[in-house]
């Protein structure tokens, strides 16, 4: 096992120098803690690494890549040592952190500190959620475990700490944290910035605690891990550790961040008694990992497929929904589900989100969700009861206030191939970028799900009155913007977010009510922009998104009455307009109608690419009520008509 160990640590350091770019430190001081996860303890199969019932791992330190990746390499996934050379470099399969469906093995995205274990558990919520839905008496078709390594740096993220609070909640009872314990980080000894008792902090978020004095002892690590499996609580196994264990700078923040260089690792290989030539592997590494972990691997994997050709015979429904969950399939009549509002329903686009999301909830079985303490006001909420330890069927979460977990868990119950949803104030969503941008990194389906969507919040003023966020997530590559205008752009909306699995979403909802006016089909809603209203002596055009195409349509009747007539265009969004042909593009924004004034209750700056004029706010917000805030800041109809007609 010796061996094995240090095959990892010196192709971690191999990698580290070769791209002289790294952190070895983390390589070298847990090298036996993944070894002896993967021997002994993880079931996986390197020839079929997106095994849908597979044990989980999460490397929530991602500046440990090249631990994982050395890992993988000889765990038989197809990372070829031509690979492993080209650790950091442009195409390889070895970037500098994690990612998500580019690697083989990798089973979630990290480096931004603290998203891995919020992330692992969304998983372990998953398994567990799935399991008891679908498992039956001697077909427990859903049943794996779900691991994260951590560091000293993980635990001081918030997102660590509000998602760890959750699964104590919960009793994710499969979910095992496993920490890098060595007491430095970046900027030095780790006493430098916290003094907590990780001991009684962890039990009093509901976990078992294990302690591990010497990482480098594969035997007590692998019966820590053992006693995490047998606990009816998430556990959190301590593993002091030394950080850059065998350099000269072994258990100093020197060995963080920064190579060790190629004379340091021979002397190491060398102290060792280990291949000295740079990315040679002892051939017992290869075999180590072979006979156990491999083997294993393919031996629980074909347990589990026999048991699913059981399980279909005897449960065939349930086992047909439980297929699409891993196939990840939508295959549902949208139109009888949740069929077109009425010409005339007036009702908050909130109103219409919690109706849309309970009727497809009901039809599709991966659907699940919540809000952060905020269910009563965006009405974004899952079915079947709440989700607990004692009722781990129920579809609803409860978040409590914990935006920033509420997204990753979302992230993680995504990686799952779960449906899942949050639910907040659009403004919160600030709190939930970092979850957000990973899920666009990822291309998970991830639904975010807000409301009061403008500064029409009114008297709550402009701590809760968002300006700048529709503009924030518009540049963020891979997100979809949606703002729908009324009931049925709303349906469209979702059966948008459900139907592209590769793509994360962003729904921004009203608080106030809007009316259905006029007749939109789903492919005009996917172009992201489409003709509201227009004449054959349309002289300009009015854009608009969410409960402003209503002001331009109502603005629109005020020119019409003064003989000059507008068309009205509704863009949903901007993202998908843009990925349009020019010609479509040309069709719904004609070039020839050069007099455009874009309408939006938000951050003006990237309406001109569309409009020549652009009546938004790119100020706060004011606090009263709702009518008033919209005529303090000019959007009534009037006002839309002065502009348009304007110089």
């Amino acid at each position: 096992m010796q061996k094995t160990i240090d095959a990892i640590r010196f192709l971690g350091m191999d990698m580290i120098n070769e791209a002289n770019s790294g952190h070895p430190g983390i390589v070298l001081g847990a090298a036996p803690v993944v070894c002896s996860l993967y021997q002994y303890h993880l079931n996986a199969n390197p020839l079929v690494p997106d095994w849908f019932n597979r044990d989980r791992f999460i490397l929530a330190a991602g500046h440990g890549s090249a631990l994982l990746y050395a890992t993988l390499h000889l765990a038989g996934y197809e990372i070829p040592m031509e690979e492993i050379k080209r650790f950091r470099q442009i195409g390889s399969l070895t970037p500098g952190h994690p990612e998500y469906r580019h690697t083989p093995g990798v089973d979630a995205t990290t480096g931004p500190l603290g998203q891995g274990v919020a992330m692992a558990v969304g998983v372990a919520l998953a398994e567990s959620n799935l399991a008891a839905r679908f498992n039956k008496p001697d077909y427990e078709v859903v049943n794996h475990y779900t691991y994260a390594l951590c560091g000293d740096g993980d635990l001081q993220e918030g997102v660590t700490l509000e998602a760890m609070s959750l699964a104590g909640h919960w009793k994710l009872h499969k979910l095992i944290v496993l920490f890098d314990s060595n007491d430095i980080q970046l900027d030095g000894p780790t006493k430098n910035a916290v003094s907590d008792n990780i001991q009684e902090k962890v039990e009093s978020m509901g976990f078992s605690y294990f302690k591990v004095d010497d990482a480098n002892n594969v035997l007590e690590v692998s019966i820590a891990i053992e006693s995490a499996k047998r606990s009816d609580k998430p556990s959190f196994i301590e593993i002091k550790s030394v950080i850059g264990f065998g350099s000269s700078k072994a258990g100093t923040s020197a060995t963080h961040g920064a190579p060790l260089g190629k004379e340091e690792a021979l002397k190491m290989k060398q102290d060792a008694g280990y291949l000295e030539a740079p990315f040679a592997v002892d051939p017992h590494a290869y075999s180590d990992f072979k006979n156990r972990f491999a083997a294993r691997g393919q031996r629980v994997y074909d347990a589990w497929l026999f048991y699913m050709e059981g399980y279909a015979k005897m449960y065939p429904e349930l086992a047909k929904q439980l297929q699409a969950i891993i196939d990840e399939s939508v295959d549902i009549d949208f139109e009888q589900v949740i069929p077109q509002v009425a010409i005339g329903t007036t009702e908050a686009t909130r109103n219409s989100i919690g109706t849309v999301l309970a009727k497809l909830s009901a039809v599709m079985p991966s659907m699940i969700g919540g809000s952060a303490d905020l269910s009563g006001s965006t009405k974004v909420k899952g079915v079947d009861g709440n989700y607990s330890f004692e009722t781990p069927q129920g579809r609803n979460l409860n978040f409590g206030v914990r935006e920033h977990a509420m997204a990753a868990i979302t992230n993680g119950l995504c990686l799952h191939h779960m449906k899942a949803f949050s639910g907040g104030f659009f403004i919160f969503s600030d709190y939930m970028k970092p979850s957000m941008r990973l899920a666009a990194l990822m291309k998970l389906p991830s639904m975010f799900l807000f409301t009061h969507d403008s500064v029409a919040v009114g008297e709550d003023g402009p701590t809760h009155e968002p300006i700048e966020q529709l503009a924030m997530f518009r540049s963020t590559p891979g997100i979809v913007t949606l703002r729908p205008a009324h009931a049925n752009e709303v349906r469209h909306a979702i059966r948008y977010a459900l139907e592209h699995s590769r793509r994360p979403s962003v729904v921004a909802l009203t608080r106030q009510n809007t009316t259905v006016l006029s007749e939109v089909s789903y492919q005009q809603f996917c172009q992201g922009a489409y003709v509201v209203t227009s004449s054959v002596d349309d002289q300009g055009i009015l854009i608009a998104t969410g409960s402003e195409v209503e002001l331009a349509l109502q603005a629109a009747k005020l020119l019409e009455d003064l003989g000059k007539p507008v068309r009205v265009v509704s863009m949903p969004s901007m993202e998908l307009f843009l990925e349009q042909e020019k010609s479509l593009q040309d069709e719904v924004l004609p070039p020839t109608l050069t007099n455009r004034l874009a309408i939006e209750m938000g951050a003006t700056g990237l309406w001109y690419r569309f409009a020549s004029k652009v009546k938004g706010i790119d100020t706060f917000g004011e606090s009263a009520k709702e009518a008033d805030v919209l005529q303090h800041f000019g959007f009534t109809p009037n006002e839309i008509v002065r502009l348009f007609l304007a110089d």
